[in-house]
């Protein structure tokens, strides 16, 4: 059974990432890679370099102007990887992303990787980008950051939205969760991601290492409940029907935050869910024409809470 559950995760993962970095199903994420959706020119980076934080040279992308957006990128992702098809939906907002310990640019340090230390790192990137608060989106791995700068940095986040994260380790599905102990540096031969991580200049003797490092933040249990349930920036959960995060899981935190109960009669919460049908955790990155008109829906509201009539 082990096995199975080792070769399916291993085909999901390479034909996956393959299918994101090379090809993309949907046709507008087609036509709108890296550029503008209502000129069809190139979106150049209007900054780039490396911010030192806490012991990093942290390398960062920023694209556009308007009110800042921040894209914080999975486990073993880097910039093309995870947001080359996705800065063009928000063309029209100041997006920032980085690359976090040991991904990509950002060379890896003796430092334990872990949610806690990655959002200090951004916290202390949007200090050095002269950035008081953002809008924060995190997939994945990015989305326990998310939750993590929210929580340890509250003034520093406007609203939060979270694509396919959680944040209690039992937040996955109990086969999801017993995989991560079988995730080697084997499983990723020849894929996008072993050879972004040769290709930006780090030494491919060190995956296996960098492999098992990131891995680590999920094989030990963590629990955040309590802090999420008080995080007072309005928080948007996106999941897939078919992800690796639970239904009960997200419903638990948006019933916490006020959801649960019928709008028509007790008024609208100021956070949000949503469930995306035909939906995995890695196709939630080609939902992006589904998803942006309600992300840009919920960051621009006024979210106003009473509820509708006729």
């Amino acid at each position: 059974m082990k096995r199975i559950t080792l070769l399916w995760f291993t085909t999901t993962i390479f034909l996956g990432l393959l299918v994101s970095c090379v090809h993309t199903p949907m046709k507008q994420a087609q036509e709108l890679s890296q550029k503008d959706s209502l000129s069809g020119k190139a979106l150049p980076a209007s900054a780039t370099g490396y911010a030192d934080v806490n012991g990093l040279k942290m390398y960062y992308e920023v694209y556009g102007k308007g009110k800042p957006l921040v894209l914080l990128h999975g486990s073993y992702m880097t910039i093309p990887l995870n947001w080359s098809n996705i800065i063009p939906y928000f063309a029209d907002r100041k997006v920032i992303v980085a690359e976090m310990q040991g991904h990509g640019r950002t060379r890896d340090i003796s430092r334990k990787i872990s949610y806690e230390s990655m959002a200090d790192d951004v916290s202390w990137l949007l200090k050095h980008l002269k950035i008081d608060s953002a809008d924060i989106l995190g997939y994945s791995m990015g989305g326990g950051i998310a939750y993590q700068l929210a929580i340890r940095h509250p003034d520093q986040v406007r609203r939060l939205i979270v694509l396919s994260g959680s944040y209690r380790h039992d937040g996955w599905w109990p086969d999801v969760e017993k995989m991560y102990s079988t995730i080697n540096a084997d499983m990723f031969k020849g894929s996008p991601i072993e050879k972004q991580y040769d290709s930006l200049g780090n030494d491919p003797k060190h995956f296996p290492e960098f492999v098992k490092k990131v891995i680590q933040i999920d094989l030990e249990p963590y629990d955040w409940s309590k802090e999420v349930k008080a995080i007072k920036a309005p928080l948007f959960q996106i999941i897939g029907d078919a992800d690796g995060i639970r239904y009960e899981h997200a419903l638990e935190l948006y019933t916490a935050l006020g959801g649960g109960k019928m709008g028509d009669i007790h008024g609208l919460p100021k956070s949000r869910l949503a469930i995306v049908p035909g939906t995995t955790h890695i196709g939630i990155m080609y939902r992006m024409d589904w998803l942006t008109p309600m992300i840009n829906d919920f960051l621009d509201s006024d979210l106003n809470t009473a509820p509708p009539t006729f």
